[in-house]
């Protein structure tokens, strides 16, 4: 047999759990074709490269990421890239890039919406996940994405900033219904984000039964309000329940102060329902701070129209607190994107100083400015010890929540979209010890494609899809930091996407082997 391209001397973790062997892996066009004993004679190959003393593992699989148009202004998807990241699952949070509406304002709704990922698209001249899949072009890495309920708002309402009619639902169920026919892999919510946010609890479950319908995926970013954390569990839990749909639990965290070490109190009641059989996981990146658009800290009716909300009216709101009621701590909150370089990498307190306001004026201010949307916000407001419960627990899943973005670039992103792989192997496997280096590898691997329904990927086996990843597991670790995140990880030597080596020793090449990956 000759092989285009074979990888020799490598520890194998296959993606299983199951402990590392030392074989070679002998890829023809894009699959596996023969998985070797390294001791047996070496095959003919057109390329071959020694990893000896390197781990070789299936390509990373980042179920939960907001790459939906940073991989439009940018196919080499480098910082997830140079992870091992082989397929980005975009869509996330209740965003995606479709369905579009017709006419100019749904088309407007939906590119100031996406702005909330960071960057809003120079223009959407696409419709469906066909065109929109056609307008990514070629890609470094794979994306399977979701459909986002925000999108489908969007798409399906006038207003879709308030209640929905049976009308509106119906609306929805079927442009869901299209999207999900067309191979995406599901639907998100993300209910703290307008418009996401107005549906109640009977909406949500009648978009999720059409999942359920499909045999698709219901991944949420969960209703959260002051005192309301394991409620939102519970909510998204229930909807399972009813719905019969497979539940995806975005990013499980704890971010209100008075919640800060009972992760027990929400993983029971993950433990509960699926012993009860519930079809329910987490996903969970790791980092003791969360990222988003500042403005999904306002009132919903803020949110809506940040200048034109009443001003003394919104500034006692904010006042309160975010999601009604948790208390700011403008000395945790640092702005990481902003159209203003001067204010990247600033708290809201030292903003508050050097404009000479009250912090909750920045924050209406900022929010109310024409880019206000999409200025990005880093909150220090969560618990190692939480994290580190939530990512060795059974059901967990490792998602980045962050976007595949060039390493040179403007703004202080949120460190995850940089270094969140390699920090799993680096910090919590070596370090720490809380997860086994072949069950971390599941955890990335193997766990995210059963839960997407990606057959051929996931695992090294012959006749697998040869997405791989090659690493040093004593030096592997991530480098960035929320003060200068954006910085290549160590010990990641090489990516593999289709058989087609995409980076190695930290550089990413020319090859743009990626694909959509359709559900089915």
């Amino acid at each position: 047999m000759h092989a285009d391209l074979l990888l020799s001397g490598a520890l194998v973790l296959d993606g299983t759990g199951a402990a590392a062997v030392r074989r070679d892996i002998a890829i023809v066009g894009d699959r596996i074709s023969e998985v070797r004993i390294s001791a047996d004679a070496v095959p003919a190959a057109t390329h071959t490269i020694d990893l000896t003393g390197l781990v070789l593992a299936p390509g990373f699989i980042d179920i939960h990421t907001h790459s939906d148009i940073s991989l439009l202004h940018d196919s080499a998807g480098e910082s997830k890239v140079l992870q091992g990241v082989t397929t980005e699952v975009l869509g996330n949070c209740g965003f995606s890039a479709f369905p579009v509406g017709p006419g100019p304002e749904h088309v407007a709704n939906l590119t100031a919406h996406l702005g909330r990922l960071g960057d809003a698209p120079a223009e959407i001249g696409w419709t469906g996940l066909d065109d929109y899949g056609a307008a990514l072009g070629p890609l470094a890495l794979n994306v399977a994405t979701l459909v986002g309920h925000g999108a489908l708002r969007i798409a399906a309402m006038d207003d879709p900033y308030g209640p929905a009619t049976p009308q509106d639902v119906a609306a929805m169920a079927r442009l869901l219904d299209e999207a999900l026919a067309a191979g995406a892999h599901g639907m998100s919510t993300g209910l703290t984000h307008t418009p996401s946010s107005y549906a109640p609890a009977a909406e949500i479950e009648a978009l999720a039964a059409v999942c359920a319908r499909h045999g698709a995926l219901y991944a949420t970013h969960a209703r959260a309000v002051a005192g309301g954390e394991f409620a939102a569990v519970e909510e998204a839990l229930g909807a399972a329940g009813r719905t019969g749909v497979r539940l995806q639990y975005s990013h499980l965290a704890l971010n209100e102060p008075a919640n800060w070490g009972r992760h027990a109190d929400a993983l029971r009641r993950f433990e509960a329902a699926t012993a009860s059989g519930l079809d329910a996981g987490f996903d969970v990146y790791p980092y003791d701070a969360s990222s988003s658009a500042l403005i999904q800290y306002l009132p919903e009716w803020v949110q809506k129209d940040p200048a034109g909300a009443g001003r003394r009216r919104a500034l006692a709101a904010i006042a309160e607190g975010w999601y009604g009621g948790i208390p700011w701590h403008w000395d945790r909150v640092t702005i990481s994107d902003a159209a203003d370089p001067a204010l990247v990498g600033r708290t809201l307190g030292q903003i508050a100083d050097l404009w000479a306001r009250s912090p909750e004026e920045v924050v209406l201010d900022l929010c109310a400015a024409p880019d206000g949307g999409s200025v990005q916000a880093v909150l220090h407001y969560r618990r190692e010890e939480d994290v580190r419960a939530f990512l060795s627990h059974p059901l967990a899943m490792v998602g980045s929540d962050g976007n595949a973005v060039p390493i040179a670039g403007r703004g202080k992103p949120h460190p995850r979209s940089f270094g969140t792989f390699p920090r799993v192997l680096g910090r919590y496997v070596r370090e720490h010890g809380d997860l086994a280096l072949a069950d971390a590898v599941r955890r990335m691997t193997s766990a995210p494609a059963d839960r997407l329904g990606l057959a051929d990927r996931g695992r090294i086996r012959a006749g697998a899809v040869a997405d791989l990843v090659a690493f040093d597991p004593a030096t592997v670790a991530d480098r960035a930091t929320f003060t200068e995140p954006r910085q290549a990880p160590a010990g990641v030597a090489l990516t593999v996407v289709s058989g087609r080596v995409v980076a190695r020793d930290g550089r990413v090449g020319a090859e743009r082997p990626g694909r959509v990956l359709r559900r089915g």
